[in-house]
């Protein structure tokens, strides 16, 4: 009988290799690198699908960490005490600071860090209005009046002021910048003044400057303030001007109208409120319509109404119609198989309405309530209209034709992924769609959908069609000019515009170009031939 060999009975397992940890990260790795070869997988996803599966990986192998009998309980608790000071650390130093970009996901800062954007609590001074005038700049004469969001159309379309291609050798000439408060609002240039909405502390804005010198003029405020975590703070939509007056849709639904050269309060709706409506998870966006003696704005959550239509002189409601609940596009006005109507791209449709009486012609069903539209339908010709959006909706074209009764309906003629729109809105030369594909520059034949081109990386960025050339807002700030042709991408210089996440859309008002995002706006002289 062989006696016990103490010094084996007191040796230590042997511990085998940790092969759960390794294989987790590698499976982890594989998984990040495919979600990002997936060419038609929109970049939200993908960074959501990329972060999640760390966290996932890291989940699994604190799991492991704890219920593996290859630690000592000691050891385990000694992690256990580890990972609740790095979660007690983490909480009392670090703060969620918006979203990093387009895909929402959460930037952090030092929680003794100030925000990135404060809102602007000092205001400018304002010149009284009854200042006296100066002589008229003669540099006025090139510049053109952009009354409401996305050009004088409502179609993302400016003309080409023979502008110069070579920034090289000529540069943009910057002429003013200056802070401004929140907010994702564009600027209306009208009469050498440019309109905007941006929020200081708790009072909402709407703001004149002069275009040549940014300059204030005027502020109207009202005080509200729209407050999310993922877009940030104040209002979205841009101001609407006509004949000396001033129309602007709030983050939180107030609706208002000024006089366009004192910014004295003419009349006001608090729309949502007064029609027991929910704000829009990412506020009130839509920017006001005028047609004819009518200005129409867009509703909130809800069974609707979707538009709502008011005199635009006395703010004395006239129509609504509608009960889709509202999204995040403007109408637009157009014509389509001989009619002309309203359109409007709702949460779950896009739908056409008679504007002297809000009846509903059309109602065409697509894309995703869950998910936020942004984008402008574009009428193609006379009967055909193309729609887009981001998170997976993608993008169709539908033909309109007229019904015996009056009525018009909606059949679709192609529809694809080759134009994911988020923020951005497309626009039409020559046959070809232009526009940002899920952050890239893309051009799209626009009778069948096929994607023709597509580079570029612009993040959740804005684009403006100017003539044969596009302007395009880069979401990090910086403007890029490229070419609008078919030929292939050719990008034909830029200028670092702004710093920091810029999702305002850049207003073009003939040779003088308006950019602003939450923290600050700048205007430049674009030079001519």
């Amino acid at each position: 009988m062989n006696a016990p060999n103490p010094s084996a009975a007191t040796a230590p397992r042997r511990r085998g290799f940790p092969w759960f940890p390794l294989v987790t990260v590698i499976l982890g790795v594989i998984g990040i690198l495919w979600i990002r070869s997936q060419p038609e997988l929109e970049r939200n996803l993908k960074g959501w699908i990329s972060t999640l599966i760390p966290l996932l990986v890291l989940v699994l192998n604190l799991g492991w960490f704890f219920l593996t009998p290859r630690f000592s309980a000691r050891t385990r608790l000694l992690g256990l005490i580890a990972l609740i000071g790095l979660a007690i650390l983490g909480r009392s130093t670090l703060r969620i600071d918006g979203a990093m970009n387009g895909t929402g996901l959460p930037s952090f800062a030092w929680r003794w860090s100030g925000p990135s954007s404060s809102g602007m609590p000092a205001p400018p001074v304002p010149v009284p209005p009854s200042a006296p005038t100066t002589t008229r700049d003669p540099r006025l004469d090139l510049a053109l009046d952009v009354p409401q969001f996305l050009g004088a159309k409502r179609d993302g379309t400016a003309p080409n002021p023979g502008l110069v291609t070579n920034w090289i050798t000529q540069a943009p000439r910057e002429l003013w910048r200056r802070p401004v408060g929140l907010g994702w609002s564009a600027f209306a240039v009208v009469n050498g003044r440019a309109y905007t909405q941006e929020q200081r502390d708790t009072n909402e804005l709407v703001t004149a400057y002069e275009l040549l010198t940014g300059t204030p003029i005027w502020e109207h405020a009202d005080t509200t303030r729209f407050v999310e975590w993922q877009g940030g703070d104040g209002p979205r939509a841009t101001p609407t001007v006509h004949e000396g007056r001033v129309y602007t849709m709030g983050g939180t639904g107030i609706f208002n109208c000024l006089d366009a050269a004192t910014g004295k309060l003419l009349w006001q709706h608090s729309v949502l409120v007064e029609n027991r409506l929910g704000t829009n998870m990412w506020a009130s966006s839509a920017s006001p319509l005028i047609v004819d003696d009518l200005v129409v704005v867009t509703g909130g959550t809800g069974s609707g109404p979707t538009l709502f239509a008011y005199h635009r002189l006395t703010g004395v409601p006239a129509w609504t119609s509608g009960n889709d609940a509202a999204s995040y596009a403007s109408p637009v006005l157009a014509t389509l198989a001989g009619r002309r109507v309203i359109l409007s791209n709702n949460a779950r449709s896009v739908t056409a309405v008679d504007p002297s009486t809000g009846k509903l012609v059309l109602e065409h069903a697509w894309g995703s309530e869950k998910w936020p539209k942004a984008s402008q339908p574009i009428v193609l010709g006379d009967d055909r209209v193309f729609i887009s959006g981001g998170y997976g909706m993608g993008c169709q074209l539908v033909r309109v034709q007229a019904n015996a009764d009056g009525t018009l309906k909606a059949e679709q003629v192609w529809k694809g992924v080759s134009m994911k729109t988020q923020f951005n809105s497309p626009a039409l030369r020559d046959g070809h769609l232009y526009g940002l594909d899920d952050g890239l520059l893309a051009c799209v034949a626009a009778d069948t959908g096929k994607r023709v081109w597509k580079d570029g990386r612009y993040g959740s960025g804005q684009t403006l069609l100017v003539g044969d050339l596009i302007l395009v807002q880069n979401e990090r700030g910086s403007v890029h000019l490229c070419a609008a042709s078919p030929g292939g991408f050719q990008e034909l210089g830029s200028i670092p515009a702004l710093s920091s996440k810029t999702w305002n859309h850049p207003t073009l008002a003939g040779r003088f170009l308006l950019v602003r995002n939450d923290r600050e706006a700048a205007c430049y002289e674009l030079p001519g031939k």
